[in-house]
């Protein structure tokens, strides 16, 4: 559909039009320009079937999850402060096992085969959900919800990657998906699904498959592993695009086996996650992005942690992003809490550097917690502004967020400039510009 711009259309027209038109996977993750995780909020759980706490100690309400881990109640906002500073996505990672259908009584202890999570999730988790994607979608955002942690280490994890596993639980995994889609379907292509977090083996193994067994590598074990991975993100492509509407074209996210992303020499099978990793068959073309997780140390200094990175992006670049469908980092940052208090300064460096190499090689980004945490998100305020100010400036220069630097160029003085209510602009106001290029094309900016 060619977009036409009337001088009289509303914003809500503009969006409407927009919606019908999904761009493409390449184009979303360019368009999402710079990510944040609203972490710790969504995902939270007991996460130890010895010591449900959560379950045993609250009413169990969506609000009793949301704070558990030490966040406050989400509110909107919150995603206008991102906004306003140069961020254009949010990935909400969300826990679903605690609002199935298990009961979980009054005990410290689960027995998930006595008492099973089932396939329904809870209506009134799925309503919370969905006014958090709201808050995100109306600051005209990217957002991202995925399955979170019931994936990865915890003993409360039903998500294992491995053949024996799959077979027993895939059925459950395209329920829940089919839900969350259903529930969706009307949404516009501004909202993205995740598959899943980081899925494991059963052995637990980080960064590649069977790397805590006994013998450091297991290729059955190993094999098993990606190929079950391979196997669940095929399930969720099939689940989400069966349930139709704007899910048929919806852009689709899937991780490698525990998002891994290669990064370190240490090990000749570091790079199996990569390559491992299958492309799902998809009748959309296009639609599928593939996400990794990385955390660099920083306590080996800036250089070292730099060179580690330009090589890991160069790696992803050859044994991932070649296969077909555009990368992003679904969590990233360093590897050590204490980086902000002791080495602030490097932390800051690395941070911008991430950033621009990200950028330079075509990746998203989306940085993990930090940056605006706890009591902090009610005001809300960033408690780490330098860290801010160090990936705003990383992606749009050191002019930062305010420059507007992915409109202004040879064309800029011939661009044509219109508010919200349709009215023609010699330059930028504030707030929101709709923007007609000299090539017919359409941007929409926002000036400080």
């Amino acid at each position: 559909m060619k977009k036409i711009l009337c001088v009289g259309l509303s914003l809500l027209a503009w969006a409407w039009i927009s919606a019908q038109e999904f761009e493409s996977a390449a184009e979303a993750v360019a368009n999402m320009k710079l990510g944040w995780n609203l972490g710790n909020t969504l995902d939270s759980n007991s996460g130890d079937l010895e010591n449900m706490w959560i379950e045993m100690w609250t009413d169990r309400r969506p609000v009793d999850y949301e704070t558990a881990w030490g966040q406050p109640v989400t509110r909107p906002e919150l995603f206008k402060l991102f906004k306003d500073a140069g961020f254009n996505a949010v990935r909400v990672p969300v826990t679903w096992y605690p609002h199935m259908e298990a009961k979980f009584d009054t005990e410290l202890k689960w027995n998930p085969d006595a008492d099973p999570i089932g396939t329904q999730i809870q209506s009134d988790w799925m309503k919370r959900v969905r006014e958090v994607v709201d808050y995100v979608i109306a600051q005209d955002m990217y957002c991202i919800i995925n399955i979170h942690h019931d994936t990865g280490a915890a003993t409360t994890h039903w998500l294992v990657a491995g053949e024996d596993e799959y077979a027993a639980q895939h059925e459950r995994f395209e329920a829940v998906w089919t839900q969350i889609a259903e529930e969706f379907k009307d949404y516009g292509e501004h909202l993205l699904f995740e598959g899943y977090n980081e899925m494991l083996d059963p052995y637990d193994s980080w960064c590649f498959a069977s790397f805590a067994t006994q013998s450091k590598y297991n290729s059955t074990v190993a094999t098993s592993a990606y190929n079950a991975i391979n196997s669940y993100a095929q399930s969720f492509v099939d689940a989400v695009r069966a349930t139709g509407g704007n899910n048929a074209t919806r852009n689709l996210i899937v991780s490698t086996y525990g998002a891994c992303s290669g990064e370190g020499t240490w090990n000749s099978h570091l790079q199996d996650p990569l390559k491992q990793m299958k492309l799902p068959a998809d009748d959309k073309e296009g639609h599928i992005i593939f996400e990794i997780h990385s955390y660099t140390g920083l306590s080996s200094g800036l250089s070292s942690a730099k060179s580690s990175v330009n090589k890991m992006m160069t790696a992803v670049k050859t044994n991932l992003a070649s296969k077909g469908a555009p990368v992003i980092f679904g969590e990233w940052g360093t590897d050590n809490g204490e980086d902000y208090d002791n080495r602030r300064d490097n932390m800051a460096a690395f941070l911008r550097h991430f950033v621009e190499q990200a950028k330079a090689n075509d990746f998203g980004t989306f940085y993990w917690m930090g940056l605006s945490d706890g009591a902090h998100r009610s005001v809300p305020e960033f408690n780490q502004p330098e860290l801010v100010e160090a990936i705003v400036k990383g992606y749009y220069g050191d002019a930062g967020y305010g420059a507007i630097t992915d409109v202004y160029g040879e064309d800029a003085e011939e661009a044509e400039y219109y508010d919200v209510l349709g009215r023609r602009h010699a330059t930028p106001v504030s707030g929101l510009n709709i923007v007609r290029m000299t090539d017919g094309s359409i941007r929409k900016i926002v000036k400080p």
